[in-house]
């Protein structure tokens, strides 16, 4: 590989560490915009699997004590049902079509909890719903890897605090991401040549994991809640921006 690879791949990899470090999600918004520049689609989404599971597994021991299973399990649940459906679907479904539909949701939602000054604790469907969001979370990560979306909006309508939020990102997306990429590679769709790739970006998203977790430990509730509604919109502005593109 040239030096130039070398670089915005360790580059890719600390801003998508961090992000995944401090938000419990984020990897591919970051990553993939800068190892696009240099590799193929068929590459980098897989690696972006690889370095999201490497950056999540990293956090998990410092903040697992602070999660509140009880939360997590029914969007665990509907998520493993839903990825596989999803895998299926990727022969005969547009996903340029949903990744504008789930942009534009996301641009909307995002900017309608900003700009909502009073706080929301929606019990709408207890974990029934909790569990549905789950479902289509991932279908949507087994079509085209958007698993984090829907879950993320879901817990911050529900009220949550800093570390029931970030415990359903973070489970929720290692389950779901792992899943996928264990079905992508059964299917055939993992290149040898990503275990290389993978290597070159494991101790840049291990470092950029570790200094996301140190700023998320120093955020209050009101921050991170900002933070987490700032990538989202962000995420939905990219999905916009790429399936208009695109289409």
């Amino acid at each position: 590989m040239e030096t130039l690879t070398y670089v915005l791949l360790l580059l890719g990899a600390l801003a998508g560490g961090f992000v995944s470090g401090l938000a419990g999600f984020g990897t591919a918004l970051m990553a993939l915009g800068i190892w696009l520049y240099v590799l193929p689609p068929s590459l980098a989404v897989p690696l972006v699997l690889i370095c999201s599971v490497i950056a999540q597994s990293s956090t998990l021991p410092s903040m697992w004590k602070s999660f509140d299973l009880s939360l997590v399990w029914p969007f665990l649940i509907g998520g493993l049902l839903g990825v596989p459906l999803g895998t299926m679907m990727v022969a005969s479904a547009d996903p340029k079509v949903f990744k504008l539909s789930v942009g534009v949701l996301i641009l909307v939602f995002s900017s309608a909890m900003y700009l909502n000054k009073r706080p929301l604790a929606i019990t709408f469907g207890g974990r029934f719903a909790d569990g549905a969001i789950g479902f289509a979370g991932g279908i949507l990560g087994g079509l085209a890897g958007l698993s984090g979306p829907l879950p993320i909006l879901w817990a911050n309508i529900r009220g949550w605090n800093k570390h029931e939020r970030r415990g359903i990102f973070q489970l929720f997306n290692f389950t779901v991401l792992a899943t996928a990429l264990v079905l992508q590679t059964a299917s055939g769709l993992v290149e040898l040549k990503v275990v290389w790739l993978a290597l070159v970006a494991f101790p840049g998203t291990l470092i950029g994991a570790w200094a996301g977790a140190r700023v998320y430990h120093a955020l209050n509730d009101k921050h991170f809640g900002d933070v987490v509604l700032g990538l989202l919109f962000l995420s939905g502005l990219t999905l916009v921006w790429n399936s208009l593109g695109a289409l």
